[in-house]
C-alpha cells in the first residue's frame, strides 16, 4: 500500500489569500491615514511659520495669540470669550502651565509692547508652535 505525498505549501488556499488580501487593505489604510495627518500637519506648521515671519516680535505675538484663539475654538467654542488668566489656562490644558506660569505669558501683553525680548519671544514662540499643532489635531 502506498501512502499519498503531503500536500504542497503552494500554492496555499484560499481563505490563507483572503487573510493576506485584508492584510494589504489594513496596511494600505493605515499608511493612508498616516500620509493624510503629515500632510495635515505640515500644511498646520507652515500656517503657523508663515503667520510668524517677516514681522516684528510685538506683530508675530498678536498673530500667533489670533492662531491659537482659531484653533482653541476646535476644542472649547468659548475659547473666544475667554480673556486674561482663563486664556492662558485653556492654552495650558491639563498637562502643562507653560502659559499661565511660563513664557506663554507674553502672549497677554507681548502684542503691546514696543520691544519683546527675544529669550522670551523664542521660549513663547516655541511654546505655542507646539501647543497650536495640539489643538489643531484636536488633542486637549
Amino acid at each position: 500500500m502506498h501512502v499519498p505525498s503531503a500536500p504542497s505549501l503552494w500554492p496555499p488556499a484560499p481563505g490563507w489569500w483572503l487573510l493576506a488580501g485584508a492584510i494589504a487593505l489594513a496596511v494600505a489604510i493605515a499608511w493612508w491615514i498616516r500620509r493624510k495627518r503629515r500632510r495635515r500637519l505640515l500644511v498646520w506648521q507652515k500656517l503657523f511659520d508663515d503667520a510668524c515671519s517677516d514681522a516684528a516680535p510685538a506683530a508675530q505675538v498678536a498673530a500667533i495669540s489670533e492662531l491659537l484663539r482659531r484653533a482653541a475654538r476646535r476644542v472649547n467654542a468659548k475659547a473666544d470669550h475667554l480673556q486674561n488668566e482663563d486664556w492662558l489656562r485653556l492654552l495650558d490644558g491639563q498637562k502643562q502651565k507653560g502659559f499661565s506660569e511660563g513664557a506663554g505669558r507674553l502672549l497677554l501683553e507681548g502684542g503691546y509692547r514696543r520691544e519683546v525680548p527675544a529669550d522670551d519671544f523664542a521660549a513663547a514662540k516655541a511654546l505655542a508652535r507646539a501647543r497650536f499643532l495640539e489643538l489643531m489635531a484636536g488633542q486637549q
